[in-house]
């Protein structure tokens, strides 16, 4: 009895400490910038600065840990692009690495390596971005590099270092396109569904283009787009906003603008009839079946319609189609969805990897008759419910990282001219009703409006591997 008395009155002093410690943590602790609570959920408070150049700059405190992540996103993809030099805007973005004025080859990646950092860039249809998490005391490291590639990468574009970046994304596209299975067809797929140009090839081009580029085709890119005009900085972190700003100021300040880089028509012609081919490929094992509809636009009512409706038909395993094509009725091994977020026309894919028997008539009968449920009826309460809490805990999940709000904050800022988005997303989604998804899915998923594609594995011959490209 004495040493039950006794645990108890440790318990409770343990009790006492942890709450006394805690209370003090609480009252000692700043909250950071980035995680002001809301009713509506977490929001992003940053400021919003556009320099002399024309350089906007979006900033955000986050006294979270000791780290800071910059974001510097230009107004330029392969939507960019022009016939003949198909996957330049990507080939430039590894041009961007092999140093500057002021920075050696190697030198960009090997500064932020050996200080604790990472960093790396991505090049999409609508935007080019390039990115660095260092600790909170390199933030004049990260902004100096940043700003002298951006004011001086043509002193560092030479022949050898063109050819250098030209292997490496043709090798990417090996990897990634030519010796992957289905890649042809994911790029025959995009190409079939456009008419437009400008989103009708892909982002890592052709062969043939890659080894047209020449220096003076990097020169021209670079004078056009790599402007501070034509980009926005994004900066969160444990940081002193002024201090900052005045750093930012600075080193990109000086930069001058150019001009207005010409703008781009990604308008696309009404589609009047469906779209259709079939593709053998050595490399797959499996049939697959893709489905793509086209249409809507980016940050618009259509566009978050889209997203409920997918979460309702093909997203996870309580989808519509997951549950009769995967588990009733064991036709496909997978089978999901997703909508493509664009400035210009975007579009819904639906993919399912087909059972080596299925026929691909089969799956499409059961993908049809779902589209039309829900062209002619509303779906349940808690599909919709489904779509909203899972557009809640993304929006939520994006915030948990300073890059990861950098990179969201200068995307939207080039994408829509709203970095604010950041904080309304989520409610964007909340407005949609099941009308709102009854309306898109009669509005675009409609047979002429489709595109679809069929990928049959093609045995191998003894002489296959020597015919895969190299």
């Amino acid at each position: 009895m004495k040493k039950a008395v006794c645990s108890l009155f440790v318990l409770l002093a343990l009790v006492l400490v942890a709450s006394s410690i805690s209370s003090h943590a609480q009252a000692q602790t700043k909250p950071s910038a980035k995680a002001v609570q809301t009713t509506k959920g977490v929001k992003v408070d940053f400021k919003d600065v556009k320099l002399a150049n024309g350089l906007r700059v979006l900033i955000a405190e986050d006294h979270t840990a000791p780290v800071i992540s910059l974001a510097v996103t230009y107004n330029t993809g392969s939507r960019n692009e022009r016939q003949g030099r198909t996957g330049f805007a990507h080939l430039f973005e590894h041009m961007m690495f092999k140093g500057s004025e002021n920075v050696g080859t190697g030198e960009h990646m090997l500064l932020v390596f050996n200080n604790g950092g990472n960093l790396n860039g991505s090049t999409n249809e609508d935007r080019t971005n390039y990115f660095e998490e260092l600790p909170a005391n390199q933030l004049d490291l990260a902004l100096f590099l940043e700003a002298d590639r951006m004011r001086s990468l043509p002193a560092a574009i030479t022949k050898e270092n063109l050819d250098n970046q030209r292997n490496a994304v043709q090798e990417e596209r090996r990897l990634g396109v030519d010796n992957q299975p289905y890649g042809k067809t994911e790029e025959k797929f995009q190409e079939t569904m456009y008419d437009n140009f400008t989103y009708k090839h892909s982002v890592i081009g052709s062969m043939q283009d890659l080894n047209a580029a020449s220096v003076e085709d990097v020169i021209d890119f670079f004078h056009i787009y790599y402007a501070p005009n034509n980009a926005v900085l994004a900066l969160v972190g444990d940081f002193k906003t002024d201090e900052a700003l005045a750093k930012i100021k600075k080193y990109f300040e000086p930069i001058p603008s150019h001009a207005a880089p010409p703008p781009v028509d990604s308008t696309e012609p009404d589609q009047t009839a469906e779209r259709r081919f079939t593709m053998e490929d050595q490399l797959a094992r499996l049939p697959q079946l893709a489905i793509g509809y086209k249409g809507f636009v980016g940050n618009t009512p259509d566009f978050y319609a889209m997203q409920v409706l997918n979460q309702a038909l093909a997203s996870g395993q309580s989808s519509r189609l997951y549950q009769i094509l995967v588990k009733e009725k064991e036709l496909v091994a997978n089978i999901f969805g997703f909508v493509r977020e664009m400035r210009g026309p975007g579009y819904y894919q639906l993919t399912a990897t087909l059972k080596p028997t299925t026929k691909f008539e089969d799956v499409e009968a059961v993908i049809n008759e779902e589209i039309a449920k829900l062209q002619q009826e509303p779906i349940a309460d808690w599909e919709l419910q489904k779509a909203k809490n899972s557009a809640r805990r993304f929006s939520v999940q994006a915030l948990q990282s300073t890059l990861g709000v950098a990179i969201r904050l200068s995307q939207y800022g080039v994408y829509y001219n709203d970095p604010s988005l950041i904080n309304t997303q989520f409610e964007k989604v909340d407005a949609v009703t099941k009308a709102d998804v009854q309306r898109v899915a009669n509005k675009y998923l409609k047979v002429t409006n489709r595109t679809v594609a069929q990928t049959v594995p093609k045995p191998k011959t003894a002489a296959s591997p020597a015919g895969m490209e190299r």
